[in-house]
């Protein structure tokens, strides 16, 4: 249902108008075995927008809301302080999601091209994630294989600066009850029922923007978040 709020664009970036090798997994998932896990993941009876077995607050639901004009159709928005990622459609709207984004400052705000997009992806930790947190991450320095438990879930969307991979992701996460909060280790996290809805709308090419705090939209309540530089709630 479209809610009665505009999506604010909060920077200038909003209106001014490359590939690494993949990392391989030791077995890839066939497409009865992606099936399984999606079911897996996915709760009965389904319904992207009130499917709420995680007990997130309403907003972090996906939701559909109005985009302000001028944004360009299939580009994405992530919003450092809402814990927001929107996806610009067609015709005016967008549809927002909850997210978890980096801890401290391991979240690099930029601009971003969408290279690669895999499902059921393989995943390994970098070095640095490694150093700061060997107990951790030090078990997987081989890489994870695919599956409901790895780190990148169901789904990732991999993003670039020209040719270099940032090894900055937008994937789902074996971690629901995260979403929200600043919790990961750079990447944007969602529920993997969400990014498996997003997956096949975001298109080879198309920008993600990864707004800082401060360019980020404030809070004026709860539930509503207002840049006053921009349109108000309507």
């Amino acid at each position: 249902m479209l809610t009665r709020r505009h999506f604010i664009a909060t920077t200038a970036a909003l209106f001014s108008a490359p590939i690494a090798t993949p990392v391989l997994a030791k077995q890839w998932p066939n497409e009865s075995q992606k099936a399984a896990w999606d079911a897996e993941v996915t709760p009965e009876n389904f319904d992207l927008e009130t499917s709420n077995p995680w007990g997130h607050p309403q907003r972090y639901l996906p939701t559909r809301v109005f985009a302000k004009d001028g944004l360009t159709p299939g580009d994405i928005h992530v919003d450092a302080v809402a814990k927001y990622l929107y996806h610009i459609e067609e015709g005016g709207t967008a549809m927002r999601f909850g997210v978890a984004i980096g801890r401290g400052d391991l979240y690099e705000p930029g601009v971003y091209t969408i290279r690669r997009k895999v499902e059921w992806p393989h995943w390994t930790p970098t070095q640095n994630m490694i150093a700061r947190e060997p107990d951790t991450y030090a078990q997987f320095a081989d890489g994870q294989e695919p599956g409901p438990r790895n780190a990148l879930g169901s789904r990732a969307i991999y993003l670039y600066v020209g040719d270099r991979d940032t090894y900055l992701r937008i994937h789902g996460t074996p971690q629901p009850w995260s979403i929200g909060s600043r919790a990961s280790s750079g990447c944007v996290r969602m529920i993997m029922a969400h990014i498996n809805a997003l997956y096949p709308k975001v298109k080879l090419g198309s920008t993600a923007h990864l707004y800082s705090a401060e360019d980020s939209v404030t809070s004026r309540d709860n539930s509503a978040y207002v840049d006053p530089r921009f349109e108000g709630i309507y």
